[in-house]
């Protein structure tokens, strides 16, 4: 049985915030990063935990649930991902953006480390195109529906070089845990769902 100690999630937009809401759900903390706010470091992700509260139809189990997620951002709190086990990607669907940010994970989590896009647009072979080997044995899509909490589907996707053990972990995690319908999908824009 697969088990994440600790999981975080870079994107603080409505799939970003869902799919912490639901990893806290699970009863299991998570870490919420966005890049820094205008006003204060960890607005955008202190503000994706109160629209999870006040959300209707109501997208934690209880509001207790929100306890579970640390808010943060990615110039204060990045350090914080090199003793993360599974870090979901949703941040903005710009090919450039996500690469940069797989580089500058690439050069701080641990080589256990899980890391997974929830992108239903952008196919594997070009998200990891240009990352090492070892990064794309340990990289896969995860691509979940929103609302999170109420969709059972989740779209999983390997690359050429993923590691079936990761494909097998994150199954197993995402049916046992996160109560998700897991369906493995061919590496085409827009996966089955879409």
């Amino acid at each position: 049985m697969t088990t994440f100690k600790k999981i975080a999630v870079i994107g603080a937009g409505t799939m970003g915030s869902g799919i912490a809401g639901q990893i806290a759900n699970a009863g299991l903390d998570v870490l919420l990063l966005d890049i820094p706010g205008d006003s204060s470091p960890n607005e955008r992700s202190e503000h994706a935990i109160e629209r999870l509260i006040a959300s209707d139809p109501p997208a934690l189990v209880h509001k207790r649930c929100a306890g579970h997620i640390t808010a943060g951002n990615t110039r204060d709190d990045f350090d914080q991902l090199k003793d993360a086990d599974w870090i979901v990607e949703a941040v903005v669907e710009r090919l450039d953006i996500k690469k940069d940010l797989y580089q500058r994970l690439h050069e701080t989590i641990s080589d256990t480390c899980i890391v997974t896009s929830n992108t239903s647009t952008i196919p594997i072979s070009l998200l990891v195109e240009s990352m090492p080997e070892d990064f794309q044995q340990r990289f896969a899509i995860t691509h979940y529906f929103n609302p999170v909490r109420y969709m059972r589907l989740l779209e999983l996707v390997s690359g050429e070089n993923t590691d079936p053990d990761v494909i097998e972990k994150l199954a197993d995690f995402n049916d046992r845990v996160m109560g998700k319908g897991v369906v493995q999908c061919g590496d085409t824009p827009g996966f089955l769902g879409n």
